[in-house]
């Protein structure tokens, strides 16, 4: 069909992720260091355009503050029109080393959360 699968764009998503954490302190790497991993709980997606093989395309990932332990990311994904292809959102949750959900934020996200002004 010349278009992007779709199931691509959840890949997208996690791309834009990851770049997010590298340029804020808290990749998965950033994240495991302390002992915890973000499994994904919830992902939605909402096609707009279609991408089409050879596009270049542009993610821009937002995190959503939350009082929950949870991390909520957005996305656009953009194409080389500069038009909105499709959009969606991403909740995380922190799970430590013996598989125990984190009710609470771990230390160094709480840390984190102050340093860049998500909590007083």
């Amino acid at each position: 069909m010349g278009i992007v699968w779709h199931g691509y764009y959840i890949t997208y998503f996690e791309d834009g992720r990851e770049a997010f954490g590298r340029e804020h302190g808290i990749s998965y790497l950033d994240v495991n260091k302390y002992g915890y991993t973000t499994p994904i709980v919830k992902s939605t997606c909402e096609h707009k355009l279609s991408l089409r093989y050879g596009d270049v395309a542009r993610i821009e990932t937002t995190i959503v503050d939350s009082p929950a332990a949870k991390m909520i990311f957005r996305y656009k994904i953009y194409d080389a029109n500069n038009e909105i292809a499709c959009t969606g959102e991403t909740v995380q949750v922190f799970v430590d080393e013996t598989g125990t959900l984190s009710l609470n934020f771990p230390p160094f996200f709480e840390e984190w959360k102050r340093k860049v002004g998500l909590l007083k």
